[in-house]
């Protein structure tokens, strides 16, 4: 794709205002982008029951990934990080860590598919109610053993089955160069009802949630 389409500074500040704002009131706001006509979607609000089975709070979630160093990559049009011509529409959050960091599920929920054999290299992907939530370029491989398929990272102490229950927060790989990449990094992408979310707004998001439930606790203690 060689056309870039850039969201104004305006549109950004109310789109990021929105989720934090469906957030502060104990909902959930889920960005839904068209890859291929939009750049900006509309928040909309999302009752808790249609949510992963976590209360219906961000409070239950995890960052994906430890040693976190930076985010390389955000969602939306980016260069080809190869160097190929044009524009390409990156549909996750890069964050940066050493080869070998583990990663976490960000929410309890199903893994319904290890692969690699594409361009996410090693990779997961979990559901939690409405939300999918994909990690890509980890270490490891698939095995297939009595019909069921494996993720298999025998150095790092990992094996993951497909239908297997994860609870948040748990280790599910680790940081590699699997598939199309120019780095260690964890690819993290977000789908709400079959739509890709943008990983930074819900990351905002959860942040806001989980500190307001921290000085809330220490106001209770004091």
């Amino acid at each position: 794709m060689t056309q870039r389409l850039t969201p104004s500074l305006s549109q950004r500040l109310a789109l990021a205002g929105q989720i934090l704002l469906l957030a502060s009131i104990g909902l959930i706001g889920a960005v839904a982008l068209d890859t291929k006509q939009a750049t900006t979607a509309k928040a909309s609000e999302a009752k808790a029951s249609q949510v992963a089975a976590t209360g219906g709070t961000w409070r239950g979630a995890s960052f994906p990934v430890e040693n976190f160093q930076a985010y390389t990559s955000a969602f939306g049009y980016r260069g080809s990080p190869d160097g190929a011509p044009g524009q390409e529409f990156h549909r996750g959050l890069d964050l940066a860590a050493p080869d070998g960091s583990y990663i976490r599920n960000w929410w309890a929920g199903k893994i319904v598919q290890v692969s690699d054999n594409s361009a996410c290299g090693t990779s997961v992907v979990i559901q939690s109610g409405e939300w999918e939530h994909v990690y890509c370029h980890m270490k490891g491989h698939v095995e297939t053993a009595n019909g069921t398929r494996y993720l298999s990272d025998r150095s790092g102490g990992i094996q993951l089955s497909e239908g297997q229950v994860v609870p948040a927060g748990v280790r599910i790989g680790r940081v590699g160069m699997t598939g199309r990449t120019t780095g260690p990094h964890l690819h993290w992408g977000l789908k709400y009802t079959g739509k890709w979310v943008d990983p930074a707004l819900v990351l905002r998001a959860m942040y806001a949630e989980q500190a307001r439930a921290r000085a809330n606790s220490n106001y209770n203690q004091g």
